[in-house]
């Protein structure tokens, strides 16, 4: 390259670095009007999924109880400080991969929402040695990590402080707070903690695009008039503290970075607003959260006005724990509405959301411990079971479940049923469809139950799937890995199932079932439709066979759909011969 060129080179990349630093980068996604978008000024949808229990672990996705603090603590009592440390690291090596990342935006999703907890970048007040602020390396590390994969994948990243310093919250599990000490709200060093970290955090990313927001703090509930006991804060009208720590934030970030988005929440789990005065930036964005609740225009209606009247996206920045109903209703709504999403969380032990953690065996041994129900487990057993819990961390150890990704990314735009797992039938050999595999698609469409979400308002509200096994649909489903059975049904519901014929010819199909009466089925192939008659199997844990009839199948697709006609017959396998 000849002198002059590189002096042009050299120049042009010192104006580059010279803007970015002073003012704003147009590389970066942004706001316009109620809208987010992308660098390009088109509109830009966040589908996102939440990263829970990764830097900050709840309870509740473990089956343990109380917040990261006390579960710390347990560990240390089994295992002692280093090898609890050790334990941590292996366990943020394993939570979260590369293959994680590539496989969220292979499935459709385009950003990611990382809950951070405080202590990963700097210490608890109580541990600092001096007036000034200490650092830690590790969740810096971590963060640069997830940019480096976010960036090699195409998908944005949403930095949000889960856990602040002393904890922002009554509800402990989701903050890690600790009543015997100071909270967020109770200490100044605590407010300049969060401060001074989201400036440092601001100025080591204020050029990386691939970072679409800061979200401030996640979930305020506090009752900051006359605050005692559980007050989360709902009904506070002024939430003046809230409010302007939030404000404080904002203008250090602006210090060293005019670049990204920041996201601010309202107390009450985010959805307290009251009070909330004259905006203090002009690139911001109203993060709302929803849980347990209805599905229609008039559940969100309050938050689009909200949007409206003060011309600012709003995004909801945290939902999920519910059924794949739910989850298609609720993001069909949302997108309808030109809104952003962010599920929650990734992965953890349970069936509703993208990815399942294995139970290890030994686990039920070593919690009941925890809870005061059970002796002290072998050195040996806490041993191996924790080792396992580590293993099975990794994605390439849990179980996906594509249903519920399906639900998510899919159906919220289609009515049409796809074959949940390819079955070919061929008259040379016995077929065996689990009667568990029916199609994916919505609730009327794939299946019909007549319990398909919770919308009761609360955690524990009502259940969708009875047996909590295998998928998380409507369907009741019951058993274990290789030998589930589809149960609790009542009259009416319904189970479609598309297929393909290899061989044009004469199949007998027949239902693996058990009943503990006489019970009716109402039994139909692509346009013909046969009412069949159940007798009472021997026993309620016995299956029984009956024969539906034999049918001539053509080559090609094929959809079959079983109704019943009666209450509580189990279902395990349609057989083709």
């Amino acid at each position: 390259m000849k002198l002059k060129e590189i002096f042009k080179s050299s120049l042009l990349l010192l104006i580059l670095l010279m803007s970015s630093c002073k003012g704003k980068n147009e590389n970066f996604v942004k706001t316009s009007g109620t809208s987010i978008v992308d660098p390009m000024g088109n509109e830009l949808i966040w589908r996102g999924i939440g990263l829970g229990g990764y830097m900050l672990q709840e309870g509740y996705m473990y089956r343990t109880s109380g917040p990261q603090y006390k579960i710390e603590q347990r560990l240390e009592e089994l295992i002692g400080v280093n090898k609890k440390e050790a334990f941590y690291n292996e366990w943020y090596q394993n939570h979260l991969t590369k293959a994680d990342v590539d496989s969220l935006a292979s499935w459709g999703f385009n950003s990611i929402r990382l809950p951070m907890h405080y202590q990963l970048f700097t210490p608890a007040i109580e541990e600092e040695t001096s007036s000034k602020t200490n650092w830690n390396p590790k969740g810096f590390e971590l963060v640069d990590q997830l940019i480096d994969w976010c960036k090699q994948a195409g998908i944005y990243l949403i930095l949000d402080l889960h856990a602040a310093p002393g904890g922002q919250g009554v509800n402990a599990d989701i903050n890690d707070y600790n009543p015997d000490k100071p909270s967020l709200w109770e200490s100044a060093l605590n407010q300049d903690k969060l401060v001074a970290l989201w400036k440092k955090i601001a100025n080591r990313y204020r050029n990386e695009p691939t970072i679409a927001a800061y979200d401030l703090i996640n979930e305020p509930n506090w009752g900051f008039v006359n605050h005692q006991g559980w007050d989360p804060g709902c009904d506070d009208v002024k939430n003046t503290l809230l409010w302007d720590l939030q404000k404080r934030i904002t203008q250090e970030i602006r210090t060293v970075d005019q670049n990204h988005i920041i996201v601010i929440e309202g107390n009450c789990w985010g959805n307290n607003y009251r009070g909330l005065g004259e905006l203090w930036d002009d690139n911001l964005v109203f993060s709302f959260h929803k849980y347990w609740n209805g599905n229609t225009q008039a559940d969100i209606q309050h938050m689009i006005d909200f949007r409206d009247q003060r011309q600012v996206p709003i995004w909801l920045g945290e939902s999920g724990e519910n059924s794949n109903t739910w989850f298609t209703n609720c993001i069909a709504l949302l997108e309808n509405n030109n809104i952003g999403w962010a599920w929650w969380p990734l992965k953890k032990m349970g069936i509703n959301n993208p990815l399942e953690i294995v139970i290890p065996e030994g686990y039920v041994q070593l919690t009941s411990y925890w809870t005061k129900e059970a002796e002290k487990p072998s050195e040996q057993l806490i041993k191996t079971t924790l080792n396992q819990l580590i293993e099975n961390l990794n994605i390439k150890n849990n179980i996906v479940h594509i249903d519920v990704i399906d639900a998510m990314i899919r159906q919220p735009h289609s009515d049409v049923p796809l074959p949940f797992k390819k079955i070919s039938l061929e008259k040379t050999q016995s077929t065996l469809l689990q009667a568990a595999d029916y199609d994916l698609g919505k609730n009327g469409v794939a299946y019909f139950d007549l319990d398909a979400s919770n919308t009761t308002g609360k955690a524990g509200g009502a259940q969708w799937n009875l047996g909590k096994q295998y998928r998380n649909d409507g369907v009741d489903i019951g058993g274990e890995k290789g030998s589930y059975y589809v149960g609790w049904t009542q009259k009416g519901e319904w189970l479609l199932y598309t297929f393909n014929v290899k061989d044009s010819a004469d199949y007998q199909i027949t239902l693996h079932y058990s009943s503990e009466k006489k019970s009716n089925v109402e039994f139909s192939i692509d346009s013909s439709i046969f009412l069949l008659s159940l007798n009472p199997s021997d026993s309620k844990d016995q299956w029984s066979k009956g024969i539906v009839g034999s049918f001539n199948l053509s080559k090609g697709s094929h959809q079959m759909r079983i109704k019943f006609l009666d209450k509580n017959v189990k279902l395990s396998q349609i057989e083709f011969n």
